[in-house]
């Protein structure tokens, strides 16, 4: 008992559920209240209702979960949640717990690792392990009882986890210093400066041995490279010109030329020169006839009324 460091005045709370021994908790809750005395108070809570009885946050100095010899107690994530929000600030939890010694894929049964990782997630600090034991034979029928799981390699742990000095959702105003900061920039090395710094006469200066960016050249870098070795493998490839797409090596600029040479070849020619001027300037055979004047070398697209008119 001495070990959960409990002395008179403390509230402690103790929480139990099927797997525990009645008289065992009897036993337990006896001593607890010789140790808080008249103005202390030991409060007993089934797990399974422990969410339901809504104690006011900050209740208790301790709590005490699966300590009662014979239990096979399992801690969920909501009721480690809950029990650290009935702390105290500074309050400590005490939980004993079977936990497997090995890594059981979707098992019930935690590993002391995951239980204390669990503990931190709750909003525990000081989370550690202060026994490591082998289950009795009780208490192995009662894990096979009770939570109807089947394994040779478990063992009980007891974990203690402490509540910060400070409650869920407090606030505390921040100090901060009103005092006008230096404008002065940090000093310069003067050898560093004057390392890095590089003036015009340093540039006539025999000393300083200056690379020459063209000797960095060879003869191969200054040819001109073939424009038909700058074209992307598939450019231009096949029966029909094409240019590859993003071209950059020029085909794509030398087909838009040929096609627009094409578009003004294929517009027909007049005889006289005079057709774009407009019918008072036609011929009769003119093809252009009835047709508004245009600038010359613009394409003019005849409708299928002209055509049939024609």
């Amino acid at each position: 008992m001495a070990d959960f460091g409990i002395s008179a005045g403390q509230f402690v709370a103790v929480i139990w559920d099927k797997s525990s021994p009645v008289e065992a908790l009897k036993d337990l809750v006896d001593k607890l209240q010789a140790l808080t005395g008249d103005e202390g108070r030991v409060s007993v809570e089934n797990i399974n209702q422990l969410l339901q009885s809504a104690h006011k946050e900050s209740s208790f100095d301790i709590v005490l979960s699966g300590v009662i010899p014979g239990s096979t107690t399992l801690h969920s994530a909501e009721i480690l949640a809950e029990m650290a929000r009935i702390l105290r600030p500074g309050g400590c939890l005490f939980l004993k717990e079977p936990v497997e010694t090995a890594v059981v894929n979707n098992s019930k049964v935690k590993t002391a690792s995951k239980l204390c990782s669990a503990l931190t997630l709750s909003g525990l600090v000081e989370v550690k392990e202060l026994q490591r034991e082998s289950l009795s034979p009780e208490e192995i029928q009662s894990v096979r009882e009770h939570l109807a799981y089947h394994s040779d390699s478990l063992l009980s742990v007891q974990i203690t986890g402490k509540k910060p000095n400070f409650e869920v959702g407090s606030s505390s105003q921040l100090k901060l210093s009103t005092a006008k900061k230096s404008s002065g920039k940090p000093a310069v090395d003067p050898a560093a400066a004057k390392l890095w710094t590089l003036s015009a006469n340093d540039m006539e200066d025999e000393s300083v041995d200056l690379i020459d960016s063209d000797e960095l050249l060879d003869a191969e870098d200054l040819k001109k490279p073939d424009p038909a070795s700058l074209r992307a493998p598939s450019c231009g490839e096949g029966k029909k010109r094409k240019a590859c797409k993003n071209c950059t090596c020029g085909l794509a600029e030398e087909l838009e030329k040929e096609k627009s040479r094409d578009q003004i070849s294929s517009q027909p020619k007049s005889a006289c020169g005079n057709c774009y001027l407009g019918d008072a300037f036609r011929c009769a055979s003119c093809p252009y006839l009835g047709m508004p004047a245009f600038r010359p070398g613009e394409k003019v697209l005849l409708s299928d009324r002209s055509l049939h008119d024609a």
